[in-house]
């Protein structure tokens, strides 16, 4: 069977999708032709239609072809990048320390992802998110620290971190690239029980830390 009818699997799929990502964050697409080329990408059944959305893509060996046939050069499972440098768009630094503890990494592909009523903090978050709409409502959480750290690291997702009255969140280490980052929280000194300390980068989306709904008027009224 020719290597371009082959089936491709959700893991190409994504793996396709990272690189439409690179392309946008380093300026080869537009946030409309991202678009276009994820629907393709999401919709793709074969290898043949995969490489489509990367043959006018530099620095990306389309491979799953015959080798003979110009653009793609050498036959290979599938589209595969050519090793370069990524001096600006680098994910954010490594998770570490919550090796263990539940809930220590939320991951979201095209999905919605929530975190809320009674679960368990670890100390240390990691927010993978892609396309995604995460919430992290730590109301009734259950927690293992005074201090909870979340290391994020997001591509065209909107996040919301939901805290009690008298928590504290500081957004200062977070960078955002076409995106935004808003904190309708106090920032600190952290003197409550809670105060989380959120770094890492937001890409072509957002991020709120907010109290929960109809906190200001329970203070008016109160």
């Amino acid at each position: 069977m020719d290597a371009r009818n082959l089936r491709v699997s959700d893991a190409e799929r994504e793996h396709v999708g990272q690189l439409l990502q690179r392309a946008v964050g380093q300026g080869m697409l537009s946030l409309g032709e991202f678009t276009e080329r994820m629907d393709t990408t999401l919709a793709a059944k074969t290898r043949g239609e995969l490489n489509a959305v990367l043959v006018d893509l530099p620095g990306i060996q389309l491979v799953g072809e015959h080798a003979q046939a110009a653009p793609y050069p050498q036959p290979a499972p599938y589209a595969q990048p050519q090793p370069q440098p990524q001096p600006h768009f680098a994910p954010a630094e490594p998770y570490r320390g919550t090796v263990g503890h539940p809930g220590g990494v939320v991951r979201g592909r095209m999905s919605t992802v929530k975190r809320q009523g009674p679960w368990q903090v670890s100390p240390t978050l990691h927010v993978d998110s892609m396309m995604s709409d995460v919430t992290l409502d730590f109301t009734e959480a259950i927690m293992t620290s005074q201090v909870v750290e979340i290391v994020v690291s997001d591509y065209f997702s909107s996040i919301s971190i939901v805290v009690p009255p008298e928590a504290t969140v500081d957004l200062n280490a977070v960078e955002t690239v076409a995106g935004s980052a808003t904190n309708k929280v106090r920032t600190g000194p952290p003197i409550g029980p809670l105060h989380v300390v959120v770094r890492g980068r937001v890409r072509f989306g957002s991020l709120t830390a907010k109290h929960p709904f109809g906190t200001t008027w329970k203070r008016m009224l109160g």
